[in-house]
């Protein structure tokens, strides 16, 4: 199932967004301001965020600027301005959508999927010689073979296909483990430091690419 954050100052309109979603296999979390909104992705991972401009204290304008600091998570602007100006801002500080209230079901689920087709990761993936390949589970550095662990082979699948997006310990174990695990942070240090060595000793620059996000976690810099 595919996660949704409602950002959504109205708790009517939030709810019934939610209603809409879940019949089609979204789980949807719902929040009724920015700064709630700002602790929930930076802890919790989604796939989308529905994000409306008319806010208290920060406006969705706002939030979405701060948000595009940290990460590359779609986001659609759910909002009853429907002044040209207002799109075209909204589409220029990140957003990938823009959708204006009224709304029809069926024509938010089909920008949601149409977004998240796009965002599809990829199973093939090149940088300078290293090739991660989902299909085959194998990671190459100038062909030469680079034995990973799995949860290992996965993090960093993950790293590299959400570029310059910081994940904190906490998503990472909910990404690899589950919400329920008992794994705690140092576990995924623990993986990091073993996989950096294994692709170091390799050959490859990884340090260069992985970065440790001081008290925070871990991103990927896109060369």
């Amino acid at each position: 199932m595919k996660k949704v954050l409602i950002v959504e100052d109205e708790k009517r309109m939030a709810d019934l967004i939610a209603l809409y979603l879940r019949p089609h296999d979204y789980t949807c979390e719902k929040v009724f301001n920015a700064k709630e909104a700002l602790d929930y992705i930076e802890n919790v991972v989604f796939d989308i965020i529905l994000l409306d401009i008319m806010m208290p204290e920060i406006s969705g304008w706002e939030l979405c600027e701060k948000i595009r600091r940290f990460s590359d998570i779609p986001i659609i602007m759910i909002t009853a301005r429907d002044q040209q100006e207002d799109i075209v801002k909204g589409l220029k500080i990140g957003a990938d959508d823009y959708l204006t209230k009224p709304f029809d079901e069926d024509e938010l689920l089909a920008r949601i999927e149409a977004i998240l087709r796009r965002q599809a990761p990829k199973a093939y993936l090149e940088i300078n010689d290293l090739i991660w390949d989902k299909n085959q589970f194998n990671l190459t550095f100038k062909n030469k073979p680079i034995p990973l662990t799995p949860k290992e082979f996965l993090m960093l699948g993950h790293f590299i296909q959400n570029p310059n997006q910081v994940f904190a310990r906490e998503q990472l174990i909910e990404l690899l483990w589950d919400f329920d695990s008992e794994t705690e942070g140092r576990t995924v240090d623990s993986h990091i430091r073993n996989m950096r060595d294994k692709i170091r000793n390799a050959g490859f620059p990884i340090d260069d690419y992985l970065q440790t996000v001081w008290g925070v976690g871990y991103k990927w810099i896109a060369g």
